[in-house]
């Protein structure tokens, strides 16, 4: 039976090392509540102190791209970090080229984190789950627990961060820019990218040019 993490705890943990809330709970309950237990698996994770740096302004960075095998999909990234040294680092020039490789793969994900998702597609999204057969008898209260539920996931599955890492699917990929951070002193930040997938848009635009035409025929 696990046992039960105090806030207090929590805090204190986080006081020590940085690191989020989230990551301090789960850390304390896999070490029975032991703070310097706790505390060393935060920083072999590379998670103490991340979350201190994640607000300090990170201007420098590349751009890196990743073109998949076949030339069919490609993927241009932007990261940044506070110094051009560290931009310069081989291992820096590595984490953004699995970065684009991990937005390649990932054909779901659509913005960086779940903070980036427009308000009026979270709204579209817990319509759409209120409207589904399975839930229109059912209670009020217990319906939007449910769809609260299914649209949480939904809206991790749009979000890069919260994709488990290709190479190391133990962790996420925020938790691969958190060791980073941890690696180097310095805040890293993805802040924007942009997938090629090859003819994507011609039918659509193919389809709307004969429906023009057609109208055109009709209309005379």
């Amino acid at each position: 039976m696990l046992k039960k993490i105090s806030i207090e705890s929590i805090k204190e943990l986080r006081n020590k090392t940085g690191a989020g809330m989230t990551d301090c709970k789960k850390a304390l309950e896999d070490s029975d509540g032991e703070i310097n237990i706790a505390v060393e698996a935060l920083r072999k994770k590379g998670l103490a102190s991340a979350d201190k740096k994640s607000s300090r302004l990170a201007a420098e960075g590349l751009v890196e791209s990743y073109i998949h095998a076949g030339s069919r999909i490609g993927v241009l990234v932007e990261i940044n970090c506070e110094t051009d040294f560290v931009s310069r680092q081989p291992k820096f020039h590595q984490l953004a080229k699995d970065i684009a490789m991990q937005i390649a793969a990932c054909q779901s994900v659509c913005y960086v984190s779940e903070s980036d998702i427009p308000n009026d597609i979270v709204f579209y999204e817990q319509n759409l789950e209120l409207q589904k057969e399975d839930l229109l008898n059912k209670p009020v209260e217990i319906k939007h627990k449910i769809a609260n539920g299914r649209v949480h996931k939904r809206l991790k599955e749009l979000s890069l961060m919260n994709q488990s890492f290709i190479k190391k699917t133990e962790i996420t990929i925020e938790d691969l820019i958190k060791q980073h951070i941890s690696l180097w002193g310095e805040n890293i930040k993805i802040r924007r990218f942009q997938r090629f997938l090859l003819g994507e848009g011609l039918e659509s635009k193919n389809n709307n040019f004969q429906n023009e035409v057609s109208n055109l025929i009709q209309n005379r």
